[in-house]
């Protein structure tokens, strides 16, 4: 059964860092492309990095690239985002999911996890 579980969310100043973790159970990361979207209230849902099975290709939303890092661990079958130059925009509810490929729409995703950026 596939089971997604998000954590490392928190409180921080803006400029700061969090590290998020995506612990995957039921599927090895070589077949799966692991995604973080985000949800903030009154805003969509924003798509924001994606992992590709294989090589790991990695993908960014513009809103992100320079300051997000995401990467995998596939022996402990998790998936990492590294959240640096955090800004108050950032504050949202924060997801992984898979998925067939980085284009594709998420089939599973996790509870979520809180970032909350503010002074």
């Amino acid at each position: 059964q596939v089971h997604l579980v998000e954590s490392g969310g928190g409180l921080v100043q803006p400029g700061g860092s969090l590290r998020l973790s995506c612990a995957a159970s039921g599927f090895t990361l070589d077949y799966y492309a692991i995604g973080w979207f985000r949800q903030a209230p009154g805003k969509e849902r924003e798509e924001i990095s994606c992992i590709s099975t294989g090589a790991g290709i990695t993908y960014y939303a513009d809103s992100v690239k320079g300051r997000f890092t995401i990467s995998r661990d596939k022996v402990k079958t998790t998936v990492y985002l590294q959240m640096n130059s955090l800004k108050p925009e950032d504050t949202a509810v924060y997801y992984c999911g898979s998925k067939r490929g980085c284009g594709y729409e998420y089939d599973y995703w996790g509870q979520g996890t809180q970032v909350t950026v503010s002074s």
